[in-house]
């Protein structure tokens, strides 16, 4: 096996995702044949070369283990948590590969998550050069108008850049409507920290309740909150297709579809 940049290395033994793998180098905590690395770049081969952490020898992962978890609200996308709240770590229990979280939800947030230790699948679906659609169902004060809508099609200036959707409609409003409320369905591509809640604050409209509905392939079918369940075959091969696909965009720099 080439050497490749022990970042990576430690992303595909299924250590953590690639820029926590990078924290975690930085911190001094891993070994290459029993020197200590603490800047990136260096590079290694897992077959060939003696990589510790944190004094443990690091393992290739041999086959991967790839998990679809209904995240419920007031967990946290992490495996440990320094306030001691409820993670994913804690609802998906049993599993002995080191699985960790393909990107994040936020903590009063709910919704599809995928769990994995194929880092180099992991990095594809989540770098921002990517464009992979997730897709959430929000609970918002008011009716948006069509003008609302528009602005978040063509994109909103935020704290940290412009932002858009790439689709967003009103799906449902009934009851709500008697108490304020409506629900909408969006389309986004990034991966920015509270994105969906910034933008619809933006026009307007304050998200009560969210829920992500889909992740690339990923759904929800099957599933009830807190509930998880190991990818079939079939669903683990569209999911390295959608990576593959993604890294594709990335490199000719457009979004995925």
């Amino acid at each position: 096996m080439p050497s490749e940049r022990l970042q990576k290395v430690l992303a595909n033994a299924g250590v953590a995702a690639r820029r926590k793998a990078e924290a975690i180098i930085l911190e001094g905590r891993v070994t290459v044949n029993g020197k200590v690395v603490r800047e990136l770049g260096v590079k290694a081969d897992i077959e060939t070369d003696r990589i510790e952490l944190d004094g443990q020898r690091v393992e290739a992962v041999k086959t991967s283990t790839y998990i679809v978890l209904w995240k419920p609200a007031r967990v946290v996308t992490t495996l440990q948590d320094e306030f001691n709240r409820r993670t994913v770590a804690d609802v998906v229990r049993g599993v002995t590969a080191r699985i960790y979280p393909v990107g994040r939800l936020d903590y009063d947030a709910d919704g599809v998550l995928l769990m994995t230790d194929d880092g180099a699948t992991a990095a594809a679906l989540t770098h921002p050069g990517g464009g992979v659609p997730k897709i959430y169902r929000a609970k918002i004060r008011g009716r948006p108008g069509e003008g609302a809508l528009e602005s978040l099609r063509a994109g909103i200036e935020l704290e940290d850049g412009r932002a858009s959707v790439i689709d967003i409609r009103v799906v449902e409003t009934g009851n709500h409507a008697s108490r304020g409320h409506s629900v909408v369905e969006l389309t986004v591509v990034e991966g920015r920290n509270h994105l969906v809640k910034r933008l619809l604050e933006a026009v307007g409209h304050p998200v009560v309740a969210l829920r992500r509905i889909r992740f690339g392939p990923l759904d929800l079918e099957g599933l009830k909150p807190g509930g998880w369940r190991h990818l079939r075959k079939d669903e683990v091969g569209r999911l390295r297709a959608f990576a593959s696909a993604a890294r594709k965009k990335r490199k000719a720099g457009k979004p995925m579809p």
